[in-house]
């Protein structure tokens, strides 16, 4: 056979590996993932390490005083927030996707817009309305109302109502999404087989629908153990905020990293809980949608389910939307400061974004090839996966990991004590980097699972040189997955408090900071506009989802 002629000939794998990525040799690709399996253990071993010096006199103290409560919170907050919103999001996709009713339409999409509003920023919202002297207050006294009944939203059910209310639409879309795929009819078959409504619900649809419905859930968790702002806001202990008062109160960077290593644990058993659970799912679906014959609500009940719907919208998005609005136009003496926040917001998500999606490529295309040739073994499957967990540790927990770990780097190098690493813009973008380098992968990895290896092949049969299938072939195909990331990550950045607040340099404040800053002093108003524009920004993304989960 000629050795310049394409290579068609070749065995399958072996053309579509050789042709599908500059590179040829397979060193460059493990290389390429171990490296950034690297990178996100880098800011987790120096937590493990942290535990062979101990602080005697502080952990007494915080075993004394408040440790059993930081378990307790934690676990009691994950616990209602989990549970509130499986009931919601599961119930609102039932309704939604079942039955016919005015108004379908706008819910449909409507429900999923409090994603748009992280925690943080729903806490103070609702804390400024309901607290004394708020619109509330005044409300009820005009209508002369006792004000005794407005409850009390500084308490574990306040926190949860906020947390439940800001995240429910992760499981909400996952399962109208599962239930669009033959959910009705599954559940029509049970009927007829003698299952009354509540248990063909229970028995069918709720364990066909498991795997939706459990990584929602593993969503909705780990923004849960994740948050730093929303706790702090209501002065609810949890392992976050304790980790920033180790560090700052107490100084003690080495106290705060053992407590970030044992949420780390918590958040870790969650991870592999969820995996554990998918991977025992008992019920398939197919990917095809199939005709809904939705049904008509109708009398009391139905006008109940529609108000609980409606009510929740409200709620979790209108309400909040229109307080924040309400507060940026009533309130004066932003100045230029409002600018510069802005400005410093979007230069760093633009340079976490940038740095974020060149990594995400580069771990797309290396495993691609690897899977190509069939060198993608389970050893170098486990080296992506953590590669992976980047998101799945909170902010707090990241930001302790990444100061521990550049000051060793820093020491280890013989650099001043100005802290050039740690201290400065990099250890921010790379804890960015880390955080939410599994965003970046995820639209990368489909659009690169549409590049099929015929397609690579009718490319050089072509004559295409490498170059030629880079700009020609990859680059377009790929485009929309590097734009959904971008979007997504630019987004995510710009929402960041905890990281970010731990790591910006000195003087370098950003649109998140300064909402916690504000609100931290109960300057509710102030904090109003740069939570408006944040507000604004997360809507792109959750307009986003909408799209794709109706496509």
């Amino acid at each position: 056979m000629n050795q310049k002629e394409p290579i068609l000939q070749e065995s399958h794998v072996q053309n579509s590996g050789r042709g599908f990525f500059i590179f040829s040799s397979l060193v460059i690709e493990k290389v390429a993932i171990f490296l950034i399996g690297l990178l996100v253990l880098l800011p987790i071993i120096p937590l493990l390490i942290s535990w062979l010096k101990l602080d005697l006199s502080l952990w007494q103290h915080l075993w004394q005083t408040q440790l059993w409560s930081l378990l307790k919170n934690t676990l009691l907050l994950s616990l209602l927030v989990g549970l509130g919103a499986f009931i919601l999001g599961v119930s609102l996709a039932w309704i939604i996707v079942i039955y016919d009713f005015p108004g379908r339409k706008i819910l449909q999409w409507g429900l999923m817009l409090p994603l748009a509003i992280p925690p943080y920023i729903l806490a103070f919202v609702f804390l400024g309305f309901s607290d004394f002297g708020g619109p509330l207050y005044s409300l009820f006294n005009t209508f002369g109302i006792s004000s005794k009944l407005i409850p009390d939203l500084r308490h574990p059910t306040g926190v949860a109502l906020v947390f439940i209310l800001s995240l429910y639409p992760y499981i909400y879309l996952l399962m109208r999404t599962a239930l669009l795929r033959r959910g009705q009819s599954n559940y029509e078959s049970a009927r007829t087989l003698g299952y009354t409504k509540f248990s063909a619900f229970w028995r069918l649809v709720v364990p066909m629908t498991r795997p939706a419905w459990i990584a929602g859930l593993a969503l909705v968790l780990m923004e849960t153990l994740a948050d730093f702002g929303a706790v702090a806001i209501f002065n609810f202990d949890t392992f976050t905020t304790a980790i920033y008062k180790s560090w700052f109160s107490l100084f003690s960077l080495q106290t705060a990293a053992q407590l970030a290593s044992i949420l780390l644990l918590i958040v870790l058993l969650a991870l592999f809980t969820e995996r554990w659970a998918r991977g025992h799912s008992r019920y398939t679906q197919t990917d095809a949608q199939h005709q809904q014959f939705r049904k008509k609500l109708t009398g009391f009940k139905g006008f109940l389910v529609q108000a609980v719907a409606w009510l929740v919208f409200v709620i979790a998005f209108i309400l909040p939307l229109v307080q924040l609005v309400y507060w940026a136009i009533t309130t004066t003496g932003y100045g230029q400061t409002i600018v510069e926040l802005l400005m410093n917001t979007v230069q760093l998500a633009l340079l976490a974004t940038i740095a974020t999606l060149i990594v995400a490529i580069v771990a797309v295309f290396a495993q691609r090839v690897l899977e190509l040739k069939q060198a993608f073994s389970r050893k170098w499957q486990l080296v992506s996966e953590i590669a992976a967990i980047g998101y799945a540790l909170p902010g707090t927990v990241l930001a302790v990991g990444v100061v521990l770990s550049f000051n060793w780097i820093e020491s280890s190098l013989n650099f001043s004590s100005n802290q050039w690493l740690a201290g400065g813009v990099f250890a921010l973008i790379f804890a960015y980097v880390v955080r939410f380098l599994r965003i970046a992968q995820g639209p990368i990895s489909s659009s690169m699972a549409q590049i099929k290896p015929s397609i690579i092949e009718a490319s050089m049969s072509l004559g295409a040189d490498k170059k030629e299938r880079l700009f020609r072939v990859y680059i377009p195909l790929l485009r929309p997955g590097v734009f959904t990331a971008m979007l997504l990550v630019f987004v995510e950045v710009m929402k960041e408090m905890p990281a970010t607040l731990l790591l910006r340099p000195f003087g370098w404040d950003t649109l998140s900071v300064r909402i916690y800053e504000l609100t931290s002093e109960g300057e509710w108003q102030l904090a109003a506009l740069p939570a408006v524009m944040l507000v604004t920004i997360g809507v792109l993304p959750v307009i986003y989802l909408i799209k794709k989960s109706e496509s």
